[in-house]
């Protein structure tokens, strides 16, 4: 290798040092950063085959734009490891998602790099549009770009915004980085040469000109307007993004550094909304992602040399497991199951049902409004929808739960994932608010299992019902309880006793945070109450215990705001009931990422925080009276 093309990446400390290099040295950059991601990430796991595909994306965007003052957004953020190492954090990239270490997307309190916090998809494209409006607001040479995948276009707000964009005008550059699609090399060469073409000076000149020379004489407007979709119809998908006002360029080859930059140059000096669709292959550069990128987009740690991921030690069943298994037995008996998911099968657990049954099986993309108004119209019609989603994602279609499923008290069930504190993923994809956004809602019921098999009772139980309810279950494993294959309906709005104490102290709890509750009992002498259900809540029964213990104490993995400690203390003073009651929940603040268990410890939901919240208090209540 030639002096001028040799690259040290561990010198590379901000897209300043990046750009200080040559093209030809470019290369060399994104076969470092490669090997970088796949060494470190083999390490500690975490999102693994997407940022590999958006490695040579990263290096040119930095390299073009003047970032952090232009204005750099990746949606939704799994692709956003290349760009966390050239932007200064290269050696934390080893304790991305563990506790204090790097957070699992892009985040504003992070870095000066990151415009934009991420999570949830496809809002790369409307943050964007705000910003460059606010640059042409403030006079200002900033330029602003949007990165968003393939899967997150299939969400309405993407086109919503992409909509907006062209109508209005402004200097915004969308990337569509596309890594379903290949390109042939005959028809990638192509590509190259008219991107390069289309994104021009003279090109965009001659274009723009003629539109305005042509705007009095529509007839002959519109046919050159046809031919030239045309022309370009033959090797690009141009006209949907140009009949929405977009200028569209591409497909081009995101792998091929040199016409990345070349493109990006161009397009850097356009005005108005701007294109550019790059065609991407995740996992690349690495054997093993790239035949299985579903298999490695998140892995855990794995032998970089073999590809071989290390599996975890627990033998209990995840509950995700728990529910794809009922809902494969509940459909071999009943053939008005149907499962649903936005772009979640393996998260979800539907794979198996979606071998067996393809044909009641239906994954609507990223578009959770969608899937809980679809399910809506086949609980219209008769048949039995499950929506399988994570407790986060239901936030994005609070609108459709209310007017479009529960208003008009359809039976759809709602099988909520990663309900609570999820862990590694962090803020945007903790589930602590489904209680509290939920349980307000009328014709709802509202279950949390303390374990496996009353998950799966859970689930069967909210088939057996005339209106909309909803199960919320953890992240993980359960704690090994059996999954019994016969399904019985719990009795609707019953709770159980599970342990009788004499101490005067009663908990009340929502889920499976009861083997910690029963651990604590012990050294209290306490009474506990599994729930069961949140709505309708068992308010005979919390009186009944209200009425022969002197303090109360509800505990649930939920936000405390709203949530089913809220529900109880409504029901005692509903009743008239004064008794001094400690609400125990996820704390008015936001939980970062990290290990589940080191989550549940910040919240003070271990068994280690519950004890120092529970024991203190009810000692003070009895030094009092």
């Amino acid at each position: 290798m030639t002096a001028q093309l040799i690259v040290d990446l561990s010198k590379i400390n901000s897209p300043t040092d990046l750009r200080r290099l040559n093209t030809a040295q470019l290369p060399a950059v994104c076969e470092q950063l490669r090997e970088y991601l796949i060494k470190t990430v083999a390490t500690r796991g975490g999102h693994f085959a997407a940022g590999l595909g958006a490695v040579e994306l990263a290096v040119a965007l930095h390299y073009v734009f003047n970032t952090p003052k232009d204005r750099l957004i990746w949606d939704v953020g799994h692709q956003a490891y290349p760009h966390k190492v050239l932007t200064g954090r290269r050696d934390q990239l080893n304790t991305i998602k563990q506790t204090q270490g790097l957070a699992p997307f892009p985040a504003r309190s992070e870095s000066i790099y990151d415009a934009f916090g991420v999570g949830h998809s496809s809002t790369s494209i409307s943050a964007a549009l705000g910003m460059a409006i606010a640059a042409q607001r403030e006079g200002s040479d900033r330029r602003v770009v949007a990165v968003i995948g393939d899967g997150a276009m299939t969400a309405g707000q993407a086109f919503e915004a992409l909509n907006n964009a062209g109508t209005i005008g402004a200097d915004v550059l969308v990337i569509l980085n596309d890594n379903k699609m290949s390109i042939s090399e005959n028809v990638g060469a192509m590509s190259h040469y008219l991107a390069r073409l289309l994104s021009g000076k003279t090109y965009s000149s001659l274009r723009e000109g003629s539109k305005k020379a042509l705007r009095k004489l529509p007839t002959l407007r519109n046919l050159i307007r046809r031919s030239e979709e045309v022309a370009k119809g033959i090797v690009m998908p141009a006209t949907l993004f140009e009949e929405l006002g977009m200028n569209y360029i591409g497909p081009i080859d995101g792998h091929d550094i040199d016409a990345l930059v070349r493109t990006l140059h161009n397009q850097r000096k356009l005005k108005g909304p701007q294109f550019l669709h790059v065609v991407t292959r995740k996992g690349n550069g690495y054997a093993p992602a790239e035949a299985d990128p579903i298999k490695w987009h998140g892995p855990g740690p794995f032998d970089a040399v073999s590809g071989t991921i290390f599996k975890e030690n627990s033998t209990a069943p995840v509950f995700s497991k728990i529910f794809g298994d009922w809902i494969c037995d509940m459909a071999e008996h009943d053939p008005k199951i149907i499962g649903i998911t936005p772009a979640m099968r393996e998260g979800s657990g539907l794979v198996e049902f979606s071998k067996k049954f393809p044909a009641r099986y239906f994954d609507v993309a990223i578009a959770e409004q969608h899937a809980v108004t679809f399910a809506a119209g086949l609980a219209c019609e008769g048949l039995k929808p499950i929506v399988a989603i994570y407790s986060t994602f239901l936030q994005r279609a609070y609108d459709q739960l209310i007017h479009d499923v529960a208003l008009q008290n359809l039976p759809v069930v709602f099988a909520l994932d990663r309900a609570g504190l999820v862990g590694s993923d962090g803020a945007t994809h903790q589930g602590a608010y489904d209680i509290s956004f939920l349980r307000c809602i009328p014709n709802f019921v509202l279950m949390a299992p303390a374990d496996e098999n009353e998950c799966r009772q859970m689930l069967y139980t909210a088939t057996t019902l005339k209106q909309p309810s909803a199960v919320r279950y953890p992240r993980g494993h359960g704690n090994g309880t059996l999954a019994l294959r016969e399904m019985n309906a719990l009795p609707l709005g019953r709770g159980e006793i599970r342990r009788e104490g004499s101490s005067g102290l009663a908990l009340f709890v929502f889920g499976t945070l009861l083997d910690s509750a029963l651990s604590i009992a012990s050294s209290l002498n306490a009474t506990v109450v599994n729930m069961r259900f949140i709505k309708p809540l068992d308010s005979e029964l919390i009186l009944k215990i209200a009425g022969r213990h002197t303090a109360l104490v509800t505990i649930e993995e939920n936000a405390i705001a709203g949530g089913a400690g809220s529900a109880v203390a409504e029901a005692l003073a509903l009743a008239g009931v004064c008794l001094p009651l400690k609400i125990i929940g996820i704390p008015d603040r936001f939980i970062e990422h990290g290990s589940r268990n080191d989550c549940l410890a910040e919240a003070g939901l271990d068994i280690i925080g519950l004890t120092r919240t529970i024991a203190p208090w009810w000692k003070l209540l009895n030094v009092r009276s």
